[in-house]
């Protein structure tokens, strides 16, 4: 049987820290350096291999830290570069890597190399973004943003149009500018040089554009995403990227793959083409979504798409994620956040994450089960893309209450809502009286501090189920099967290695029901449930599983 070739960060999990909402050391209700560096030793508890730390560079914070007005200074909320110097030390003194954002598909619009671009078409910047002349009144394409309106912005000093595929605060990075790119290695090496273990790539298949810069039809225009992702020269500029900066390193890659068919993130990250380790596949996380309306989805319909994630060959290696700080809670999502099932589906959720083929990252929050916010009103949101398309949204027909009913499904801002420490006070995130973002009121009775002292909560059942994979590297090498990719609510599949085999049974649903097994798991013995009033006694060839019941069996 053969194997992929094994990689450290193949075998280890990531836990996504958003620092702005992770813990505030200071009391001005911002989260920050010191608060991670303060939290570490929860991490190590838990069990973490690698963080990665969303971004933390100095910014006028237009998109949360997206917008980077200066890619080699940390961000004043944040600390300085001595907080972040020591937080990268206390972290490999404690055996955990870090992994920093990329973010270099646009800057800033107050970035040094902007305001010089934008003086005059003469200046020898001016070429690090992209201009051009309209179409008499009209913007030189219909070509829109994600954060609403078009994605051209015409600027007075030189009555000429800046492309951003975001907020028109993140004018886009020319690529095709050979001097760009090596600013752009050069902030790499600089991080990497300080002892960072790679980077997590912001919306990086976006950075090679189409220069023709042609309208795009009414179809295109309803999912722009997958015209800004197919570029003529991603691979040619990853390649570079790689052969100049990453190959000289022991680090690891990952690629937001925004708007990339299954076709280009295996192109992307076959590691015979040197271009990414991994790729973020949306398809699993966004199942039932468009824009920013939330649909049904069947479970057949979902685990169709873990089949295809995993149907690679070893050359590939997915990633397995179900929250992120662009998604809402995945309790909320997938399971079932009801104060009955909530704790139950949380756990299941976890043991569905750590037995994928593919390496898991977790999010802050997620290992607690924290649930979506209920936003009551606009006023309540903090998200640039809800206030960029409120109105345009608003136009088209849509009513208030409508758009408020979808956000508070699909928001953004569920997940960035203060991590919840504790019962107390902001839910232990600040001692200010108000923290950047509201916390969720349920954090008096969901936070790490009562679920550390309880042995049977969700934060010890992730513990336990990062052991168990630390310590199986058949959970982790071993192939993928689904064994009932027809069964409306039971989500059963095995993971086969070299010594052992896994059974990994999930009831996704709210009722009681039953699953039929093949004879050759008679002899499973199971190591891990979610409920204590499972039976008890030897595999039996029917199975008998309470709502949202988890079950994973070992081969004997």
């Amino acid at each position: 049987m053969s194997r992929p070739k094994k990689v450290w960060w193949k075998e280890q999990v990531v836990y996504q820290i958003y620092p702005r909402s992770f813990k505030d050391a200071n009391g001005d209700g911002i989260g920050d350096l010191q608060g991670i560096i303060s939290k570490i030793d929860y991490l190590v508890e838990l069990g973490i291999d690698i963080v990665w730390l969303s971004p933390h560079f100095d910014s006028p914070n237009a998109d949360n830290g997206y917008d980077i007005r200066d890619y080699k200074k940390v961000m004043e909320a944040f600390g300085t570069m001595n907080d972040f110097d020591e937080m990268l030390a206390k972290f490999k003194q404690k055996g955990i890597k870090l992994i920093i954002d990329l973010v270099v598909n646009h800057s800033s619009d107050e970035h040094v190399w902007f305001k010089e671009s934008k003086s005059s078409k003469e200046n020898p910047y001016r070429d690090y973004y992209i201009w051009r002349s309209g179409r008499g009144t009209k913007e030189p394409s219909n070509w829109p943003s994600f954060f609403g309106g078009s994605a051209w912005e015409k600027d007075s000093e030189t009555e000429e149009y800046y492309l951003h595929y975001f907020s028109k605060k993140q004018p886009d990075l020319n690529w095709e500018n050979s001097q760009l790119r090596e600013e752009v290695y050069a902030i790499m090496r600089f991080w990497l040089d300080k002892g960072v273990d790679g980077f997590r790539m912001d919306v990086i298949p976006l950075i090679s554009k189409h220069q023709d810069f042609q309208d795009m039809s009414a179809t295109e225009l309803k999912h722009p995403e997958t015209i800004y992702a197919s570029g003529p020269r991603i691979h040619e500029f990853l390649r570079e990227m790689n052969d100049t900066v990453l190959s000289k390193y022991d680090v690891m890659t990952v690629g937001e793959g925004f708007g990339v068919t299954t076709a280009l993130t295996q192109r992307m990250t076959d590691e015979r083409r040197k271009e990414l380790n991994l790729s973020f596949l949306f398809d699993i996380i966004r199942v039932g979504r468009d824009n920013w309306q939330q649909g049904d989805f069947t479970l057949p319909e979902l685990k169709e798409l873990f089949t295809t994630q995993n149907d690679t060959d070893n050359f590939h290696w997915p990633t397995v994620f179900l929250n992120n700080h662009d998604n809402p809670r995945s309790v909320s999502k997938f399971g079932c956040d009801s104060e009955e099932n909530r704790v139950r589906s949380a756990k299941l959720l976890a043991l569905l994450t750590l037995t994928q083929r593919g390496t898991p990252f977790l999010y802050q929050g997620e290992e607690i089960g924290m649930t979506n916010y209920c936003f009551k009103s606009f006023d309540e949101f903090d998200d640039v893309e809800i206030r960029g398309n409120y109105r345009q949204i608003l136009q088209s027909g849509v009513g208030a209450l409508t758009y408020l009913a979808e956000l508070n499904k699909s928001s953004r801002d569920h997940s960035r809502t203060p991590m919840q420490w504790s019962n107390s006070h902001q839910g232990g995130f600040t001692t200010a009286e108000k923290s950047w973002l509201a916390i969720n009121e349920n954090y008096t009775h969901i936070n790490a501090e009562s679920q550390q002292k309880d042995p049977d909560s969700i934060f010890n059942f992730y513990k336990k189920l990062l052991e168990i994979r630390r310590r199986n590297e058949d959970l982790v090498y071993g192939d993928y099967f689904d064994i009932a990719p027809d069964h409306e609510q039971v989500f059963a599949y095995t993971r086969t290695g070299v010594d052992k085999t896994f059974l990994i049974v999930l009831n996704m649903s709210s009722k009681k029901v039953s699953l039929k097994l093949d004879a050759m798991f008679l002899g499973y013995k199971l190591i891990v449930s979610n409920s204590t009033d499972h039976y008890k006694g030897p595999i039996k060839e029917t199975l008998e599983l309470a709502h949202w019941e988890a079950r994973m069996y070992v081969s004997a």
